[in-house]
């Protein structure tokens, strides 16, 4: 029987790689990535030759039975994504419950994803916490931002830049201006930042300067 690796990348930093991440990205058979032209540099920057196939949230529901297959004949195999730790808002979840009811072996490695930096640089309570990844952009959002207004737990969101906004004024609207936020952006590369406050005034600031990049945003449980 083979193996599959879940194998976590930079999300920003490539020196946030571990050895073991390269060893077995240099070990394996083959290297499964959500898009084979961004991870071809990263593989590059390491010098790691393993071939290289395209695994995507579009076609990964067409392809996880001949990957299972392949670990099944003794191949062993490295899922990655764009950046950080695959299947956390990424593809990943799919390969990874078809070789777990095959019963094959699954190893993750340990590794970089973005929202546990930006949980603990938040300041706010990180002992028990939820991760909702994105929103609902259209069906649904209303209902989940109701339900979300009552949870007392820290809340973790994913968001893109030209979404943040509007993301920002509904949690003004839901929860209510004078909960606490902190968005982090860009973490780990050059224009790193992270910005605390109500979710009012984390929404002026960014209303003003329109932000760019990579977004994890942070908000207070309901007291």
């Amino acid at each position: 029987m083979g193996k599959l690796f879940l194998v976590p990348t930079p999300i920003g930093n490539l020196e946030d790689i571990t050895f073991r991440a390269i060893k077995v990205l240099k070990e394996v058979d083959l290297i499964l990535a959500e898009d084979t032209r961004n991870s071809g540099k990263l593989l590059k920057h390491f010098e790691i030759n393993t071939p290289m196939q395209s695994h995507h949230m579009h076609n990964e529901h067409k392809t996880v039975d001949h990957v299972v297959s392949r670990i099944q004949s003794g191949e062993t195999i490295a899922l990655i994504s764009d950046a950080g730790t695959p299947a956390i808002s990424d593809p990943g979840f799919l390969l990874t419950r078809a070789c777990v009811e095959a019963g094959l072996e699954v190893d993750c490695l340990p590794g970089a994803t973005a929202f546990v930096p930006a949980l603990v640089n938040s300041g706010l309570p990180n002992d028990k916490f939820i991760f909702e990844g994105f929103l609902p952009v259209k069906k649904g959002r209303q209902t989940r931002l109701k339900i979300l207004a009552e949870e007392n737990r820290t809340m973790i969101f994913y968001e893109s830049p030209h979404k943040l906004i509007k993301t920002l004024g509904n949690f003004v609207e839901y929860f209510g201006g004078e909960r606490k936020v902190s968005v982090s952006r860009e973490i780990t590369k050059m224009h790193e930042e992270t910005i605390r406050g109500t979710a009012a005034e984390v929404l002026k600031h960014y209303t003003d300067r329109p932000p760019k990049g990579e977004i994890v945003v942070i908000v207070e449980g309901k007291s």
